[in-house]
């Protein structure tokens, strides 16, 4: 039996996921070792598991594994948003930092944090309205009897241009007051504990419960809207349900970790290839492929700088570019 063959049965599918699962735990106990200060796998192992040892412990549980467990929360959820994008609006190209998703989180983000600062629970609320508007005005920018590849895209490129645009003059115009709020300008885990993981993690659990329910209706729609509709699916209810989950995810990360790009277009397709489209088994995934990038680029931009880090946006906004472009030709889009 080939390996394509093995990993587009239920039995391959679920092996590959495991597979990720275990990368992703080696990835966490790589992660935990490396800082300030080094730890050694058994040193780690013991404190996870007995909570012993005073300075150990206070880096292991106060500092580093609030990090890497957001981080893991963020991938996982910014590559479940990107994989229902591209499902919805068949396109492969589609994601929440390329169609602005992601810049229209920001943009509420930034106006919550620097109008309203005393309210920091409207924080994710607020992302996620703008995400979901985004989400909708790129989506009927690009409608011309059918979503169009290339009309997405550049709509897309253009609604993140211009957010992105006044997200950066409102914070040259407020300065003196930007402070933390140039994090969602880069994207970084530095400095995040668990609050930011209490802040968010109800919002993704809900996001990617959601699309897990909607993962076949998200199938049917791969068949296009006639066929759906004649399967008797409700299907611009089903859309607008799936984009806002979508949103909601984006939002809740870019809340936490700023602007990530690219998680949400890489993690989908590189799981597609891996086993194939049913959604079923890409969500999922997705999400452990993309929790597993952050994690492990968030570890390579703490080490390549030590004692300093490098933000794990900008490790993402390096390898994201020569993937896109990749997939333009790989695809060979025509205007």
């Amino acid at each position: 039996m080939s390996f394509k063959t093995f990993s587009r049965s239920h039995a391959g599918r679920i092996s590959i996921n495991f597979a990720l699962l275990a990368l992703l735990c080696l990835a966490v106990l790589v992660s935990l070792r490396f800082g300030s200060l080094r730890l050694g796998f058994g040193q780690i192992l013991e404190t996870l598991w007995c909570r012993s040892g005073d300075i150990p412990y206070q880096i292991i549980f106060n500092i580093r594994l609030p990090r890497i467990l957001l981080g893991a929360l963020v991938g996982g959820s910014l590559a479940v948003s990107g994989a229902i994008l591209q499902g919805v609006m068949r396109n492969p190209l589609a994601a929440p930092g390329i169609i602005g998703v992601s810049a229209g989180g920001g943009l509420a983000g930034i106006l919550v944090m620097l109008a309203l600062p005393q309210f920091g629970h409207l924080l994710v609320p607020a992302a996620f309205a703008g995400a979901l508007a985004t989400a909708v005005l790129v989506y009927l920018l690009a409608w011309k009897r059918g979503v169009n590849p290339v009309r997405l895209i550049l709509s897309g490129v253009a609604v993140a241009g211009m957010l992105g645009a006044f997200s950066s003059t409102i914070l040259l115009l407020n300065a003196d007051k930007a402070g933390g709020v140039l994090d969602f300008s880069i994207g970084t885990l530095s400095a995040r504990s668990w609050p930011q993981i209490e802040q968010v993690w109800l919002y993704m659990a809900a996001g990617f419960a959601a699309a897990m329910l909607m993962s076949n209706k998200l199938n049917i729609l791969a068949l296009g809207d006639e066929v759906a509709t004649g399967l008797g699916m409700r299907v611009e209810r089903i859309r607008l349900l799936l984009l806002a989950t979508a949103a909601l995810l984006a939002a809740a990360s870019v809340s936490v970790a700023g602007l990530l790009g690219f998680v949400g277009l890489i993690a989908p397709h590189i799981v597609r290839i891996l086993i194939g489209s049913d959604n079923r088994y890409l969500l999922p995934g997705a999400a452990l492929f993309g929790a597993l990038m952050v994690v492990a680029c968030d570890t390579v931009g703490r080490m390549a700088m030590d004692p300093s880090e490098l933000p794990v946006g900008v490790i993402m906004s390096l390898l994201g570019p020569p993937f896109f472009l990749w997939l333009l030709r790989r695809h060979n889009y025509e205007a």
